[in-house]
């Protein structure tokens, strides 16, 4: 049997008897059961890494592993998944041309990109992978915010303007989103990567970042585009901020939903449903508009939009 990382896989489940799982890859959900050379090898290193987080990431001959440990009715379980040696190009993740296109474009706006979808849908990869574009395209420096870290992008970059992109990966402090974010501002970043929006204060700290000049990425969980706008309002406002403020500051500082699911056997393809706002706020717009009132009745804008890029139309109209 080959070792853990000649073996074909993105998910690793491994039992309270020690009992190792990958998907299939002949079957859209099932698994199948391995037992690598260096299995003991490589559980002795979960075990030795755990220091009482549930969630945690581990290092395994120049790959990262996202691990969650938990405590099942027979014993402790390990879900792991294997993520990318290197940070991949956008233009290999499956997304149409004119998209990738558009995104890395946006590298010279400021404001909020979020990812949206189920866990394991690809989320931290796309927004890693579009980062890494803005800093090999522009340079600047990157402040990144993830717990636990899952994609190799603390480091160098030389951007192909000439100048230098430099990105430092972090962990909040004490588990304090807000606390961290407001750390982060401090440096100065050109860009702000946060792992997952998960607590009010991050929510709300991404918010005040995506109007105050920064290009923020982040993801969330949530089912379709409306849904993680709705998701995004409802944790900012389960602090301090109130709703109403919340979608304010949305519709000044939002730049783009992306909702994200893979689907097949094997090499899996993403469904994208997606929908962006003018990077120019002095023409008007309506994402923004409407987003502002509270309503989020954007069925039709997102189908416009879709439409318009598949076509290769500009999304927005230039107002003179």
């Amino acid at each position: 049997m080959a070792r853990i990382n000649d073996i074909y896989h993105s998910d690793i489940y491994i039992t309270p008897a020690k009992e190792m799982f990958v998907p299939d890859p002949n079957s859209e959900f099932g698994l199948i059961q391995l037992k690598p050379d260096d299995f003991e090898e490589f559980y002795d290193l979960l075990e030795r890494s755990y220091q009482g987080k549930t969630s945690y990431s581990v290092m395994y001959e120049g790959y990262f592993f996202r691990v969650e440990r938990t405590v099942s009715m027979y014993g402790v379980m390990f879900c792991m998944r294997k993520m990318p040696r290197n940070v991949p190009d956008m233009s290999s993740l499956g997304y149409p041309a004119a998209l990738v296109k558009y995104l890395i474009s946006l590298g010279n706006a400021s404001g909020l990109i979020l990812l949206g979808g189920a866990t394991g849908s690809g989320k931290t990869t796309t927004i890693s992978s579009l980062l890494r574009e803005y800093l090999i395209n522009n340079g600047g420096f990157a402040y990144t915010i993830e717990d636990p870290f899952e994609m190799p992008l603390d480091g160098e970059y030389h951007a192909a303007n000439g100048s230098v992109g430099l990105c430092k990966q972090t962990q909040p402090q004490n588990d304090n989103w807000g606390a961290s974010l407001r750390s982060a501002l401090r440096s100065r970043p050109r860009y702000i990567m946060v792992g997952e929006i998960r607590t009010p204060e991050a929510a709300s700290e991404c918010l005040r970042a995506a109007t105050s000049g920064h290009l923020v990425l982040s993801t969330i969980h949530a089912n379709n585009v409306s849904d993680a706008i709705d998701a995004l309002v409802k944790h900012a406002s389960g602090g301090e901020m109130s709703e109403e403020l919340a979608f304010d500051l949305l519709s000044r500082g939002l730049l783009g939903v992306i909702h994200q699911q893979l689907v097949g056997i094997g090499k899996k393809r993403p469904i994208l449903q997606y929908l962006f706002a003018n990077p120019d706020t002095t023409q008007g717009d309506q994402t923004r508009n409407i987003i502002k009132t509270g309503r989020i009745n954007l069925a039709t804008t997102i189908e416009m939009q879709m439409t318009r890029m598949a076509q290769g139309k500009p999304l927005f109209e230039i107002v003179v």
